[in-house]
């Protein structure tokens, strides 16, 4: 058995012109082709790349923790949801709670966008 770590340290030192000749060689020698793969793939690509993408219109503001001012994300939970003190309350200390769903983009942006000026982190699901 050939030694690997010989063969690998010799075939670093290969420029790229050696490199490609040493495939060239090998394609010839074992009748088999280097680039066929890469066709497969590329063949896939566009095929893949045609299909039409749906973008997202409804979405879920999801309040991953309120942060350290858990009382003005609370006072913007409840102006969002129109919820009572003790929902929005048990709203904001729930990771991964769901402060709307199915809105529109605009509105997602916007709840993310004051509730991250109270100073919680969201993300938009």
């Amino acid at each position: 058995m050939a030694d690997l770590d010989k063969i690998v340290e010799q075939l670093s030192e290969l420029s790229v012109l050696d490199a490609a000749e040493l495939v060239k060689k090998l394609e010839e020698k074992w009748g088999v082709s280097a680039a066929a793969p890469v066709a497969v793939a590329a063949a896939a690509g566009p095929a893949a790349a045609a299909e039409p993408v749906e973008e997202k219109t409804e979405f879920d503001v999801v309040l991953k923790d309120p942060g350290p001012k858990k009382i003005e994300v609370i006072k913007v939970i409840r102006a969002l949801t129109n919820l009572g003190l003790v929902e929005a309350k048990a709203m904001a200390e729930t990771a991964g709670a769901k402060v709307l769903t199915a809105v529109g983009k605009e509105a997602a942006n916007d709840a993310k966008s004051k509730l991250e000026t109270a100073g919680g982190v969201v993300e938009l699901a």
